[in-house]
């Protein structure tokens, strides 16, 4: 492919627009809060920052609570958060085909010195938050919502990231709206809420480098969100990766262990806010483009399109399909994942299987976390796929 080659990315972010980026947007957190239906919303400076900041006022609460329980298969960052606080990490299989929890096993693990189980909502699709806490609360734990892949995703009419104890969203780029680094977040108990908002305080100090560094990032996502640019930014060194055989770096599951936490500056916060008038209108038309889409791909005889819980509505950023063996999703991403049509994977590896990860995160018997991350795929549902772009990705589908 060309240097400039048409490129669609892997998920559906909302493109910033010019006029974002005027004084005054208004108070991002308020409109997100009004739009949402939900309890006053904490802004940090993404959403591993969140998590950190909901660990460590767990842990003040309990400091005879050492243990936080996580899925097997999820964002590589949450294990590096959580054991840059010195807690413990145990991890939990999932479900045969499924990222949620397996109910048996994580009842299994929930103990005396569970501090904290983080369910997680993949990709827009929604995990089964209510048996968590029923199973957290059974012994005196909380249970912490990962909603970073799931803003303005529903259970029941309400917001997602308030079923359990503490909820928290991400802000990053590709994830519905973007301040290229953000997090949110969020609670429905006020004395929780307070407690976080103090402990912020204390470990978020401005940084004009951070700050410097984040704006222009921000930049470059508005100029480069596009299919004429991505593939500068996202298409090429996707590519480059692949060719060399680096897996982990193509996809971007390689984080540093040292966290970023910082304030967010007001100029990020407007732009942020000027953007979230468009969201609710932009989800909904990607909700619509995802159902089209998902009628294609479930008539394929060998393609399970991955759903959450029933009942729920979910954001839809991308698709999650499961191929029927490592080897039928491996032949599908090799006439697929370099041609720049927003096919792409999850994250490479169950939890345990990370090189880097090593002294973190300890091996483990997780069978189903490991088929999944196996025969997973997923495909994007950008504004910008074309029903030629489907044709092109479920004739290759129709072939496995």
């Amino acid at each position: 492919m060309s240097l400039l080659s048409r490129e669609l990315p892997p998920t559906a972010g909302l493109p910033l627009q010019a006029r974002d980026f005027l004084p005054g947007g208004g108070d991002l957190c308020a409109i997100l809060a009004e739009q949402l239906g939900t309890p006053p919303l904490q802004l940090t400076c993404s959403g591993t920052h969140a998590l950190l900041i909901a660990l460590r006022t767990l842990r003040r609460r309990a400091p005879h609570r050492d243990t936080v329980i996580l899925p097997a298969y999820t964002c590589p960052l949450v294990p590096i958060a959580v054991h840059s606080l010195g807690l413990r990490i145990q991890l939990c299989d999932t479900r045969r085909d499924h990222f949620d929890f397996d109910p048996v096993a994580l009842h299994a693990a929930a103990d005396a010195r569970t501090l904290a189980i983080i369910p997680t909502h993949l990709g827009g699709r929604l995990a089964d938050v209510d048996r968590a806490c029923a199973i957290a609360h059974r012994v005196g734990a909380w249970v912490i919502e990962d909603a970073a892949q799931a803003l303005g995703a529903r259970v029941a009419g309400n917001s997602v990231g308030l079923r359990g104890d503490i909820g928290f969203f991400s802000l990053a780029a590709g994830k519905g709206l973007s301040l290229h680094e953000g997090g949110l977040l969020l609670t429905h108990d006020e004395a929780l809420r307070t407690a976080m908002i103090e402990q912020a305080a204390g470990h978020t100090p401005f940084s004009l480098r951070w700050e410097l560094i984040r704006s222009l990032q921000l930049l470059g996502l508005a100029a480069c969100y596009r299919p004429s640019l991505l593939s500068l930014v996202y298409g090429n060194p996707l590519r480059r990766a692949l060719r060399s055989g680096d897996l982990e770096a193509a996809v971007g599951d390689v984080f540093p262990l040292d966290i970023p936490q910082h304030r967010v500056s007001r100029w990020r916060q407007n732009v942020g806010a000027r953007a979230a008038q468009r969201l609710p209108d932009f989800l909904q038309a990607a909700r619509l483009r995802a159902l089209q889409l998902r009628v294609q791909l479930e008539s394929l005889p060998a393609v399970d399109v991955v759903d959450g819980m029933p009942g729920t509505q979910g954001t839809w950023p991308m698709l999650m399909l499961l191929l029927p063996s490592e080897r039928a999703r491996d032949k599908a991403l090799s006439a697929l994942w370099q041609r720049g049509l927003g096919v792409s994977r999850m994250f490479i590896h169950a939890l345990p299987d990370y090189a880097y990860l090593r002294g973190i995160v300890a091996d483990a018997d997780v069978p189903n976390a490991r088929d999944f991350a196996a025969r997973c795929l997923t495909v994007g549902n950008s504004p910008w796929l074309t029903h030629a772009d489907t044709r092109e990705i479920v004739k290759v589908l129709a072939r496995k």
